[in-house]
């Protein structure tokens, strides 16, 4: 445990001085970038470990894990991001442990997110849900392929959102697609932010940026960069769904 403690502690430092570096060569404060660390594949354990360390935002992309390590570690003091593409059956139950949810991408999802987050209560009160719309960043002739849906449609998508009460529009996410250049995609998704905020005002989180191209994502505008292994190492492949897009968190 101790190696593993050192190794974690050691990359951990060196992300977030890559953050620092970039917000301050953009002219932000460090502080303006929230870390969400990815610890899909990864133990329970390592969520315990990386709070010990002071995180206290870490990110899943499949619900049978994230809904398995947030019970184990539901005394830990850290926020639970789902960052992954979500099933229409699955969001309800999403919505009861998450605490932000990143991939929201068709109206299908609002109500059972909504349902689910009426389930999720404290103290017999239920806690608003945290929510970003997913916008497809890629060529359009892969944007079938993938989450996300095109910049036309975040307006339609956002006012669904923002029509239920426990439903707090905060953003959008987006990831660079594979292949291309992440300068261009992410002011895409700055532009898509600046156009929601003009409606939305409160709506200004850009979840964009991994363990790849964090600085890219800073310099347009990133308030959360999802970063996973950079920080934990690498992934087993074993491990890896083969359908999950090949990008690196």
């Amino acid at each position: 445990m101790g190696d593993r403690r050192d190794e974690v502690a050691r990359r951990l430092a060196t992300v977030r001085d890559r953050i620092d570096q970039a917000a301050r060569s953009c002219g932000r404060q460090p502080d303006s970038v929230t870390l969400v660390v990815v610890t899909k594949t990864f133990p329970a354990d390592d969520v315990r470990l990386l709070a010990d360390l002071g995180v206290r935002e870490v990110g899943e992309n499949r619900h049978p894990e994230a809904e398995q390590k947030a019970l184990a570690c539901a005394d830990v003091p850290v926020r639970w991001h789902y960052i992954g593409q979500l099933q229409s059956n699955k969001a309800r139950a999403v919505a009861r442990y998450a605490d932000v949810v990143h991939s929201i991408d068709r109206p299908k999802l609002v109500g059972a997110l909504e349902r689910g987050r009426r389930e999720a209560t404290t103290d017999g009160q239920p806690r608003p849900l945290d929510c970003l719309v997913q916008v497809s960043l890629d060529p359009p002739e892969r944007h079938e392929h993938r989450g996300g849906l095109a910049p036309s449609q975040v307006p339609e998508l956002a006012e669904a959102i923002v029509g239920h009460d426990l439903l707090r529009l905060r953003g959008v996410m987006g990831v660079a697609p594979l292949g291309g250049d992440p300068q261009v995609a992410f002011e895409r998704l700055s532009d898509v932010s600046a156009r929601l905020r003009a409606v939305v005002p409160g709506a200004d989180w850009i979840s964009a940026g991994m363990s790849g191209d964090l600085e890219e994502a800073i310099a347009h505008g990133a308030t959360h960069v999802r970063v996973g292994s950079a920080i934990l190492g690498t992934r087993p492949l074993s491990l890896i769904h083969i359908s999950e897009p090949t990008r690196r968190h």
